[in-house]
């Protein structure tokens, strides 16, 4: 039987967002450069999305971390699957992920960035779950607020399908 997918957040709400984030991000940097970090796979269109309206330069690279295992739940520990290509140390780095839980790889991800040298270490999410956070992490740009549901869409998925879709949805009732 096929997922029932419900949608959380339009293509249209996601893009407005997106547009005002990326402004934000541009006034506050305004004169300077950024490093952009997305962390695969899941904040890949929103890191691109995003990039496209950011007016200041932007160098981009790839991170893949993970914490979860086989899991839908965090184990905690932040393990580096693919590290960068380029050097960042001197740089404004903005991290950009596709959603927050737990908060514990932002959180390695900052320190970690710190200990590299870059001149700044900044964040973005396009989705924060507050109500599963197990760390204090200091968000500078939210896309979206959400309750604690299993979302799928803009990148994230679930069993590796669903993150072609144009918007954030909840699948209702998986695996029935």
């Amino acid at each position: 039987m096929a997922d029932r997918i419900r949608v959380m957040l339009t293509e249209e709400e996601l893009d407005k967002r997106i547009r005002e984030l990326g402004a934000q991000i541009s006034e506050d940097y305004k004169g300077e450069s950024i490093f952009l970090v997305c962390i695969l796979k899941g904040a890949a269109m929103f890191a691109c999305e995003l990039a496209k309206r950011i007016t200041v330069p932007v160098t981009m690279d790839f991170m893949a971390t993970s914490s979860y295992g086989s899991g839908t739940t965090s184990s905690g520990e932040v393990k580096i699957k693919k590290d960068l290509d380029l050097p960042m140390e001197g740089a404004n780095v903005l991290i950009v992920e596709d959603i927050i839980d737990s908060g514990n790889t932002l959180n390695f991800l900052s320190q970690l960035f710190k200990d590299r040298n870059a001149r700044s270490v900044r964040m973005c999410t396009m989705l924060d779950k507050p109500d599963r956070r197990e760390v204090d992490v200091d968000v500078d740009y939210t896309g979206f607020t959400i309750p604690d549901e299993f979302v799928v869409g803009f990148g994230l998925d679930y069993a590796q399908k669903y993150r072609n879709l144009p918007y954030i949805g909840v699948i209702e009732n998986p695996g029935e």
